[in-house]
């Protein structure tokens, strides 16, 4: 598979005026972040892996759209198959999401150029709504600057908290669909083998022996969870800071659900969490300020809104799962030797202690004894 398309303004504008039943008139387009352009007979540049925004007419309305793509990866993407299936998955389940940007069509370019729903496909894309908003982890990044709380900050912690009330309160009676999700968090590309399989070897603030008892406990974890078929709920499923788009005050738009339309709640309390720490790690060298106040007031609104305690027993493997995330120099280089070690600490003893202790999150950031 080559990395760029030749994607011709004619094959472009015939299958979007497709979608519209009307013919459609380009105004630009460019890569999604960056500087738009008029359009030529060829879109120059356009790579797989890389959202574009589209401007054009449908008679006297203006839309805006973006067109994307995934790209080849280690992470189980190797094949057009896994990569299709993800797009499939994410065309039939973003619009049951309250709040998710809209899923406006699926289909594949072929070997040809040409855009089509299935056939002779050489790739997947997929075609959503443009949606205006600033990511939540600049809001992290201003904390981190100010080393303080607005009121804003509490309130936007306390409407992503109340929104995973709301969408975990939807439950699925599929004992095998649980235990699958169970079983993906440990095996899966994305997940915890995937990941560890992903860090470089060499490294100097872990060793491969490190990882190898990482991984055997949360195969433990998979055991003590994978029964718990009666908590398999409705989730986003990568529910963290650069997925989740601020508008004015407290309203909020969500992207990239990912890996399952059901699964566990922690999952997503977890995803969202873990970076309050995160931040907090690099800002002070724990949990502490502001990032202690948004990480407890998250889990007691949670709590109290759900009466979900057995979350709290587990939670650990989904934690291990975000952190090696974190602590991977593969997404995070520039972080420093003590910030991954921390990270890592918190891998490790969450996965030794039985109940989540919420309040008492930084004695698990030392090594163990």
């Amino acid at each position: 598979m080559n990395d760029l398309v030749r994607l011709n303004l004619k094959t472009l504008e015939k299958y979007i005026s497709s979608l519209y039943g009307s013919k459609v008139k380009f105004i630009s387009a460019g890569q999604l972040g960056g500087k738009l352009s008029k359009l030529s007979t060829q879109l120059k540049g356009f790579g797989y892996g890389k959202p574009y925004l589209l401007e054009f007419k449908v008679g006297k309305k203006k839309k805006k759209v973006v067109l994307e793509t995934m790209k080849k990866d280690s992470f189980g993407h190797e094949y057009p198959w896994d990569r299709a299936q993800n797009l499939i998955f994410a065309y039939t389940t973003y619009n049951k999401l309250p709040k998710h940007v809209k899923a406006l069509d699926v289909g594949v370019f072929t070997r040809k150029g040409l855009l089509k729903s299935l056939g002779d496909y050489e790739e997947f894309f997929i075609l959503m709504e443009m949606v205006e908003g600033k990511e939540y982890y600049h809001d992290l990044e201003e904390i981190s600057r100010r080393k303080s709380l607005t009121e804003l900050d509490l309130s936007r912690c306390r409407v992503l908290s109340d929104y995973l009330v709301k969408i975990h309160s939807k439950k699925k009676n599929s004992p095998e669909l649980y235990k699958r999700r169970i079983r993906e968090l440990v095996g899966h590309g994305e997940c915890i083998m995937g990941l560890i399989d992903n860090y470089p070897e060499n490294l100097d603030f872990i060793t491969q022996t490190e990882l190898n008892q990482i991984e055997r406990k949360c195969v433990e974890w998979r055991w003590k969870l994978k029964n718990k078929t009666y908590r398999l709920c409705q989730v986003h499923g990568d529910f963290h800071p650069w997925n989740i788009l601020f508008q004015k005050g407290t309203n909020f738009r969500v992207l990239d659900r990912s890996r399952g339309e059901w699964g566990e709640a922690a999952d997503d309390v977890s995803s969202l969490t873990i970076n309050y720490l995160f931040f907090s790690i690099q800002t002070f060298g724990k949990l502490e300020g502001g990032f202690k106040d948004l990480f407890e007031l998250f889990w007691e609104n949670y709590l109290k809104k759900t009466g979900d305690e057995e979350l709290l027993e587990v939670v650990q493997p989904f934690y291990a799962w975000r952190s090696l995330v974190l602590a991977n120099p593969m997404w995070y280089p520039t972080l420093s030797y003590e910030v991954r070690r921390k990270i890592l600490n918190f891998t490790s003893n969450v996965l030794t202690v039985e109940k989540f202790e919420f309040k008492n999150v930084n004695s698990y950031l030392n090594p163990i004894n």
